[in-house]
Order: C-alpha cells, then structure tokens, then sequence
C-alpha cells in the first residue's frame, strides 16, 4: 500500500515563525510607547533657557518712579495703611510738643516760685540779722555767762560750736580780766530811717547781709568809751521756721 504524505514546503514553516515574531516585537514597542506617553503626560515639562544677544547700545534702564506714581499705582488696601501712620506720627509729634509745653511750664512755676521764696527770704533774714547782731556782738563781764548763752540762741550749726569754744578761751578771760563791757548796735542814718543793712547775695535757704554796727567798749585798758564803727557782714541760714546766724565776719 502506497504511503500518502501531505506535502509541505519546508521554508514555508519558517517564514510562519519570523512573520509571529515581528509581529509580536511591534505588539511590546506599542505597549512601551503608550507607557512612556502616559509618563510623559503626568509629570511637568522641564523649561527651557533662551539666550538673548543684549543691543549693541546696551540696556535702556527705565526711568525711576516718583513717590506720586507709587500713591497712584498703590492698591486702596495700601492707601488706607497709610493713613493711619500718619495719624500715629502726628500724635506722637502732638505728645512731644505738649511734654515740652509741660517741662517749660514747670520750669518757669518753679523759677517764679523761688523767686518768690528769695524775696521773702532777703525780708526775714535782714530783720532776723537785725535782732540778732546786738546779741551776738555785745558781752558785760559781770554776767558772761548770761550773755554769751543769749547769744548763741540766735546761732546755728558749726558757727553755734565756735562761738561757744571762743567766747569760753578768749572773749570771757579776757573781759574777766579787764573788765570789759561792748554794747553793739546798728547804725542808722542821720535821718531816722531803717537801720544800715543791706543784701549781699540771696537764696531761699541762705541770705548774707551786710550791717554797719557801731560798738562801744569800756574796760582798764581805755580811758572812757572807745567808739568803733564796723562792717559786719552776717550769714543768715533758714532754720526750721526762722533765721539764724550761721557765719560772722568782720570787714
């Protein structure tokens, strides 16, 4: 029996597997190319940098803006910032002027109120010179220790101790001694007015006046009375409400 074989060109096979092949590389570049499209899709573009040649007369730079066009051009939000600085700086210019105006005002008060203080303070301060330059000046050696006592009533701070150390070493042994007796008083003019005194200089606590005393002194050493006219210039200091002698000297 005759074996019937089906009759097949070798090369036609062949030609079947590369035609499956081809098609199936051309199927996997779709599929890569739809992927990268998608990738591309969904992420930014990268920019890019121009480069541009500047003229040959260089860059024109644009005129500045005034501070008008920037009012002009600002947006009304601005605008109204603006206004209330202004209106801050304007009241704490007010507030300064007023703290001056104020400074000033307590300045003058304080320079009248001294002032006032000075010229009541020359009127009592001579009047208590007054009553205490015959006091402290005159001495009687049959009673020193009254007198000296008297005086320093009239007497304060550091002068109040000199005194009580002079008159205790010197004035009293002296006029013990030769029994002298200095009675002083101010001098007035001829025609009967105000005793001779007048204002050196003048502060509300502190006052120095000038007086004309005139001293008459008696004791073993003079025949009679010796008259002497002397220029004693007294420091007067405020003490509590009073004044007192704080300084003698004699010109």
């Amino acid at each position: 029996m005759a074996k019937t074989t089906t009759g097949r060109t070798p090369g036609t096979r062949r030609t079947m597997t590369a035609a499956a092949r081809a098609a199936t590389k051309r199927a996997e570049r779709g599929v890569r190319s739809a992927a990268a499209a998608d990738e591309e899709t969904s992420q930014p573009l990268a920019g890019r940098t121009v480069l541009i040649d500047a003229p040959k007369n260089g860059w024109e730079d644009p005129p500045e803006p005034s501070p008008e066009q920037f009012n002009e051009d600002a947006p009304p939000e601005q605008k109204d910032r603006g206004a209330p600085r202004t209106r801050r700086l304007l009241t704490l210019a007010l507030g300064a002027l007023l703290l001056a105006a104020l400074v000033a005002a307590a300045v003058l008060g304080r320079q009248y109120w001294d002032g006032r203080r000075t010229d009541s303070a020359r009127s009592e301060a001579v009047t208590a010179a007054q009553k205490a330059a015959p006091v402290v000046l005159s001495y009687d050696y049959r009673h020193l220790d009254r007198d000296f006592t008297k005086a320093r009533t009239h007497l304060t701070g550091s002068f109040r101790d000199e005194y009580g150390k002079t008159t205790r070493t010197v004035v009293g042994p002296t006029a013990k001694k030769y029994r002298g007796v200095v009675k002083a008083t101010i001098a007035s003019p001829a025609s009967g007015r105000s005793p001779a005194t007048s204002v050196v200089s003048a502060s509300p606590d502190e006052v120095v006046v000038l007086l004309f005393v005139n001293q008459v002194t008696e004791s073993t050493q003079v025949s009679g009375s010796r008259v002497d006219l002397n220029r004693v210039r007294m420091t007067m200091a405020r003490a509590g409400e009073g004044w007192k002698v704080s300084g003698v000297d004699a010109l």
